[in-house]
């Protein structure tokens, strides 16, 4: 049986990682520029003719 006055082990919470992800995506971008710009340019194209093509369907 512990009594109130007993040292007890706390126990600290783990610590969050140092680098968020948003920070750890913004990394990986600028090592890799032209390939992640090119992929961003893909997805936007990709995008635009999507809801383009969803617009024209729908008229």
């Amino acid at each position: 049986m512990t009594t109130p006055d007993s040292p007890t082990e706390t126990v600290t919470p783990a610590e969050p990682p140092s680098d968020s992800y948003v920070k750890l995506a913004m990394r990986n971008m600028v090592r890799k520029g032209r390939k992640s710009l090119f992929h961003f340019g893909l997805t936007t194209v990709g995008l635009l003719g999507l809801l383009v093509g969803l617009a024209y369907l729908t008229r």
